[in-house]
């Protein structure tokens, strides 16, 4: 769990590296509607998440490095949020209201949203700088240009508009790319359900068993460990729709002799994980089925031998590049010299994707790769997924015994300062203890 005391070093860390004078404006999520009368389930903004842990709708959080309070005392959090209203808490829950934010939220003022507007310019009059992210809520930035408006219409009483827009996602984003020890944590918890659920679906598979049978599973396993819903749209394919990247339909009937791939992971507080194992429907791999696993596993180890600090991500994409063409020469698959197709990216048609992605709030976590054309070294901290695969489609060019076969084979990693440790170990993943674990579901 994240405590109140990490929230306020949050916004204090955040406010330390804003220029002088200088006001931080970060909106809630809206809640989406579905249908007529009927809502998504609500998901809060990630990184107004990351500042405030408030998962109500439509507020907004307030910086500021220079304003005070009629006492003189430093007023740096303010909180807009929707008023207590008995009528619409019936209908659709409870509301914490701006006294209770002030006590559970550790900030220094609340409102009701009801007078943002007639306040923001008043909060905004003074300051030289907004941090504020443009064209990311469209309801958010007219409430803001709005403000701003008024601040510049209003010369004669003094009123004075910030005369610079910063993105603050630049300083935000930077700042949720490095994982503290305590969303560590809430990640290992995440990625030990998330490998429960795994392996309950490898025992629950067999021939004749849907896609979405398997997926509800997994569905379940997260649900009954305090995980209400999935991080991302699961993908559960079966056959050649493994050879479907972000294949969801999971409509289908699941046939003796197929792999299944299932990409999957539970978000916890917040936090996603993210996980894809790869396996025989009945049990046992075949002769082919075992020879490209295998591949994709040993090019997966080769890629974490160069994870850790120093080291950059597109440096273990070459040494997992480097095994995936051995090994599809071995296989006839691919054939000339090495060297040549690596630099022809001739593999490309069998692996289209990177080898990873951040990984955190938003299962494609914030945070750059490259600064000025360089790649990033890696940095404690860090945690991120490792996902190689190769997808043989049924009409590639392959040997025809290699065709239709999808095989991903994907773990979540944090670096730390000696290497990296493996929050998704608890889901097996070579071809013996993957047999071995379907074998003992009798």
């Amino acid at each position: 769990m994240i405590t109140l005391a990490e929230f306020q070093r949050r916004r204090a860390q955040l406010l330390a590296q804003c220029k002088p004078s200088s006001i931080v404006v970060i909106p809630a999520a809206s809640q989406v509607t579905r249908s007529n009368d009927t809502e998504h389930p609500f998901r809060q903004n990630s990184d107004f998440w990351y500042l405030t842990g408030f998962n109500e709708a439509d507020a907004l959080l307030v910086l500021s490095n220079q304003l005070a309070n009629e006492d003189g005392d430093d007023l740096s959090s303010m909180l807009f949020v929707l008023p207590k209203d008995p009528h619409a808490e019936i209908w659709h829950g409870r509301r914490m209201g701006p006294e209770k934010a002030v006590e559970q939220l550790g900030i220094d003022e609340a409102y009701e949203l009801d007078v943002l507007e007639e306040l923001l310019p008043a909060l905004l009059n003074g300051h030289e700088h907004l941090y504020y992210s443009l064209d990311e809520n469209p309801q958010a930035d007219e409430i803001v240009q709005s403000a701003l408006a008024q601040c510049k219409s209003a010369p004669k009483q003094s009123m004075v508009a910030p005369a610079n827009i910063v993105d603050v996602s630049v300083l935000l984003h930077a700042m949720r790319n490095i994982k503290s020890s305590a969303e560590i944590a809430l990640m290992r918890e995440a990625a030990v359900i998330s490998s429960d659920a795994h392996k309950r679906a490898m025992r629950f598979v067999a021939p004749g068993v849907y896609e979405y049978q398997l997926e509800a599973e997994l569905h379940h396993e997260f649900a009954m460990r305090g995980a209400r819903y999935p991080a991302y749209g699961t993908i559960v394919g079966s056959g050649d729709n493994a050879c479907i990247l972000h294949y969801t339909e999971n409509s289908d009937c699941i046939k003796d002799g197929n792999l299944v791939l299932i990409d999957a992971g539970c978000e916890l507080q917040g936090y996603a994980a993210d996980i894809t194992r790869t396996f025989p429907a009945n049990g046992k791999f075949n002769p082919e089925q075992s020879a490209l696993y295998q591949l994709v596993l040993d090019s997966q180890l080769a890629a974490l031998e160069v994870l850790k600090p120093g080291n950059t991500i597109a440096q273990a994409m070459q040494a997992c590049v480097a095994v995936i063409v051995k090994g599809l020469c071995e296989l006839g698959i691919l054939s000339g010299e090495p060297d040549a197709l690596i630099a022809e990216d001739a593999w490309r048609p069998y692996f289209m994707h990177g080898l990873g992605h951040y990984l955190g709030l938003d299962v494609h976590d914030v945070g750059i790769y490259k600064k000025e054309g360089e790649d990033l070294p890696l940095a404690p901290g860090i945690v991120l997924t490792v996902e190689p695969g190769l997808y043989i489609a049924p009409d590639s060019d392959a040997p025809a015994k290699y065709r239709g076969i999808g095989i991903r084979i994907e773990d979540d990693i944090v670096i730390t300062e000696s290497g990296h440790e493996i929050l998704t170990s608890g889901v097996p993943k070579t071809i013996s203890e993957i047999e071995a674990l379907m074998a003992s579901k009798s």
